[in-house]
């Protein structure tokens, strides 16, 4: 249905022609996945984004295999935060008998360091892109 109606290809175009900088939609590609982290599965929430998003990021000149890596970081971080965070329920079902705000506390520390991360990697591709570049 998306490729017939061509809507991800329309979108795309609206969204690169709009005149904001690519780092903005970046940033706004950015915040809209770590709120869909806190109510949706990565895999839900990537099928749903990703016919409209990849093109447009790839048509703004952002690597393919970089902006992929900074995704599955975003649905970590999705994944642990409030006011779902689904792995942190998981954890509870898992040891009922620790409260959930500890889980939630005790998870600080990990978003912490996934948000280093991704300042990293978004600061130095290179990062990302090495390891792929060797594989000619």
């Amino acid at each position: 249905f998306m490729a017939v109606s061509r809507i991800p290809a329309e979108l795309s175009e609206y969204i690169t022609g709009s005149g904001f900088p690519p780092l903005g939609i970046f940033i706004g590609v950015c915040a809209l996945y770590v709120f869909l982290g806190c109510f949706l599965e990565p895999i839900g929430m990537m099928l749903l984004t990703l016919p409209i998003i990849f093109p447009t990021l790839v048509t703004l000149g952002y690597d393919p295999i970089w902006f992929g890596i900074l995704i599955i970081k975003f649905t970590e971080i999705g994944m642990i935060t409030p006011p779902v965070g689904l792995n942190v329920y998981i954890l509870k079902g898992v040891s009922p008998d620790v409260k959930i705000d500890d889980i939630f506390r005790g998870i600080a520390p990990f978003l912490l360091m996934d948000i280093i991360t991704l300042a990293l990697l978004f600061a130095f591709p290179v990062l990302s892109l090495w390891l792929p570049s060797t594989m000619n």
